[in-house]
């Protein structure tokens, strides 16, 4: 729900809505300003499960940019398949009428346009603002946020805001995302042990 503060949240609080049509299906309290952009995302990549917007520091310093977090090491090969891309700027008039609505919609151009796998790099810097993650189900889009928040701090320590600095070997980034993501992937215990 909007606004409630997480210590004061209570089960009978959460507000259960449609995935068909955005609208409140159970619950007495008004859903949280957001859900505009998460029904976007939930209805644009059907692979995700679970969504995270956070304003942790440090991703949200890297969102607040404006520039793409690129991949500087196997900590962030681990969890993003590249560069976590930022959207595009929201457009007056989008502000204006439907601000959550088209933060979606620049989340998702902004996987489309670029290319982007949403899938392989689960995140998105809003510029001026702050990240959403997300993932298949709620405990991997939290993750995600942490992972995000991880590699940002990290950035941010090597002072690669001010600095053009090198990008971790493309063939590294790769080993390093497909041994946990991949087909063929082998990190970690085989699922169900």
């Amino acid at each position: 729900p909007s606004g409630v503060a997480y210590e004061a949240l209570r089960p009978a609080d959460i507000v259960l809505l449609s995935l068909e049509d955005g609208k409140v299906v159970d619950g007495r309290l008004r859903p949280s300003s957001d859900t505009p952009t998460h029904w976007h995302l939930y209805r644009s990549f059907p692979s995700i499960g679970g969504i995270v917007h956070t304003h942790s520091a440090h991703a949200t310093a890297w969102s607040q940019l404006g520039r793409p977090l690129p991949c500087f090491g196997t900590t962030h090969a681990d969890h993003f398949h590249g560069s976590v891309p930022v959207a595009r700027r929201l457009r007056p008039k989008e502000i204006r009428e439907a601000y959550e609505w088209a933060t979606g919609v620049s989340i998702v151009e902004t996987s489309s346009r670029q290319g982007v796998n949403p899938d392989h790099v689960p995140a998105v810097l809003l510029p001026g603002h702050a990240p959403f993650t997300w993932g298949p189900d709620v405990k991997s889009a939290v993750d995600n946020a942490i992972a995000l928040e991880a590699v940002a701090h990290i950035a941010l320590l090597m002072g690669a805001a001010t600095q053009k600095l090198p990008e971790l070997d493309a063939r590294v980034r790769d080993k390093h995302f497909e041994r946990k993501h991949g087909s063929q992937a082998y990190y970690g215990q085989p699922k169900g042990k």
